[in-house]
């Protein structure tokens, strides 16, 4: 690339301003950040509890579960089986030391969790190594002062991976996501390695082809094509700009064939397995996408800002800022990996949380290299933002769970009881000692920015990260009780598998109904219920709810029925199942 000169580039900033940050508190930050959340509690809907059941199901059911992710004998042609072996791997090796303390199935949902930990670290280290590289490069360097003291190479590129890395920490819509036993963290943590590979073959060309083909076949291997085809175009767009990207695209034929061998390493064997299975997967893949409709474009303008807060506002200014610098890897890249998540979304035929992940790590990493852009009057604001923010966000859960617990205030309690309809709230007395220090560590870090005025840059992702942090702490702590009492199907799950034991006489099957895939799921986790497709069951699981009913809708229409066991979960409106035997006619 033909280089500019020097007093074109936006970024001004002093050497102070790239003070190391402490890596004890990164290592702290990531360290309560995966952890909170993540072990403790049920596993909820949908995502969640069906990532499970295809792990149990590939341990406990037939030998082609092991290949093709099933639930039970219900064929979930969705996705890819990457996240499901991963699982499995862990649930056999850990789950007989987890039941030296607890029981079979609580020692199996443990294990299933573990593997975040690895897609957690992939993230952050490809991350932070990625803006590294990038930083480190003489295109986004700060403009050289007259008498010195601009920061070195090195110190530069390291504040800016350490702002990328709180950053995507402090994106609020995965927060969640990275803590599910689903394919969502699996996705996340492979676009991110795909990413940093791309630019370690700028340096290291060998090494980054290796590691880019092993992000290329886990891609699909993990999302099937929805979530492998942003990810190959990006690749494909990457190298585009400049004769010195350029340079490195002959290296792109070696992780395509790397990465073409893993996923024909699995598809082929899954074919002759279940033919079945496979051209389902294909027809999924392909019917999910579409032309755009207005619906679409609309919910995701209205959700994505929120799922990509607080990074969307500070990459739009980064490509602004270095709008002269385009084609320059440290702007064109992350933006390929952000511009092609987004189109695709435009044509799938139902794009949510899911598909909006793979716009979370480039639009940390763009956003990072908007604050050496900012004037100080700015960044200062932005801090008290943050501060003033997260002090409200923190407030809120702890006055939220307040009126849970005491009824007061009133309205936000009465609120509150119509969410949680039935649950008996009581005090968890450690998990209010790790909320209070939480809180103390918050107020501590607000300490910290007001009495100190730090003049190192990455002060306010600091401040955003520490408050989505401490706020996600709070709530996993406070509320868990409440989130699990709302969200786990256990109860019904238990109280249906007690009602069919009741009337299911000898070689009598059961039939699903309308049965919802996570639903379908959580009663095989929790009680190993397993419906057939079979039509001609006497018995059958159905799935309705209480607004059908009163409508007069039937789903066995005028069959002779006789009804045997109905139930809910007792905060859920919309949802009902009921266990039904039928006359023959």
């Amino acid at each position: 690339m033909a280089p500019h000169h020097p007093r074109s580039t936006p970024a001004r900033l002093t050497a102070p301003a790239t003070a190391k940050l402490p890596r004890l508190y990164l290592l702290l930050l990531g360290i309560i950040y995966i952890f909170a959340g993540l072990f403790f509690r049920e596993p909820w809907k949908t995502d969640d509890i069906v990532g499970l059941a295809t792990m149990l199901t590939a341990l406990n059911g037939p030998d082609q579960a092991a290949w093709l992710p099933q639930i039970g004998s219900f064929a979930h042609a969705q996705d890819g089986p990457l996240a499901m072996w991963v699982g499995a791997a862990f649930i056999s090796v850990f789950t007989p030391i987890f039941t030296l303390f607890t029981q079979t199935l609580d020692a199996q949902i443990i294990a299933s969790r573990l593997p975040n930990l690895l897609w957690f670290g992939l993230m952050v280290g490809a991350v932070w190594y990625a803006t590294y590289l990038l930083g480190r490069r003489p295109e986004p360097q700060p403009l050289r002062l007259p008498f010195g003291g601009e920061p070195t190479e090195r110190d530069y590129g390291r504040m800016i991976a350490d702002a990328s890395l709180l950053l995507i920490l402090a994106t609020a819509g995965i927060m969640w996501r990275m803590h599910e036993t689903s394919e969502v963290p699996v996705i996340i943590a492979v676009q991110a390695v795909a990413f940093y590979s791309i630019v370690r073959m700028l340096d290291r060309p060998l090494s980054g082809a290796i590691t880019l083909g092993l992000a290329i076949g886990a891609a699909l291997l993990a999302r099937g094509w929805i979530g492998a085809l942003p990810i190959y175009l990006a690749i494909a767009t990457a190298f585009l700009p400049t004769a010195a990207l350029r340079a490195r695209l002959k290296w792109v034929g070696l992780s395509v064939l790397i990465g073409t061998l893993l996923c024909l390493a699995w598809w082929i064997p899954a074919q002759s397995l279940n033919p079945y299975w496979a051209q389902y997967w294909w027809l999924w893949n392909i019917e999910s996408f579409t032309f755009p409709s207005w619906r679409e474009v609309f919910s995701i303008f209205r959700d994505l800002p929120w799922f990509l807060w607080p990074t969307w506002p500070f990459a739009l200014m980064a490509l602004w800022q270095w709008r002269s610098w385009l084609r320059a890897p440290h702007v064109w890249l992350p933006l390929m990996f952000a511009l092609w998540p987004f189109i695709t979304m435009l044509f799938l035929a139902d794009s949510f949380e899911p598909e909006y992940s793979l716009m979370a790590v480039p639009f940390a990493v763009m956003a990072a290299f908007a604050l050496p852009t900012l004037r100080r009057g700015m960044v200062n604001s932005l801090d008290w933002f943050a501060v003033m923010c997260f002090s409200l966000t923190i407030a809120t859960v702890w006055l939220g769970w307040v009126a849970l617990q005491a009824g007061w205030p009133e309205q936000i309690s009465d609120n509150i009881a119509r969410q949680t309809e039935g649950y008996d709230a009581y005090v968890s007395w450690p998990a209010v000692t790790i909320a209070l220090a939480g809180t103390v560590a918050w107020l501590v870090l607000v300490r910290w920015r007001v009495l100190h005025r730090p003049a190192a840059l990455w002060r306010g992702t600091v401040l955003s990260a520490g408050g989505i942090v401490t706020t996600w702490l709070l709530l996993v702590t406070l509320w868990m009780p409440a989130l699990d009492y709302v969200r786990s199907y256990r109860d019904v799950s238990n109280s249906l598998s007690q009602a069919i034991e009741t009337h299911q006489r000898d070689n009598e099957c059961v039939q699903a109904i309308d049965l919802g895939v996570g639903q379908r799921a959580a009663f095989y986790v929790f009680n190993g219920l397993d419906p057939t497709s079979n039509r001609n069951c006497a018995l059958a699981i159905i799935q309705t709810s209480p607004q059908a009913l009163d409508a007069g809708i039937r789903p066995l229409g005028n069959l002779n029925i006789t009804l045997l066991w109905e139930g809910k979960r007792r905060p859920e409106r919309r949802e009902l199942f009921q266990l039904v035997r039928i006359h023959a006619q």
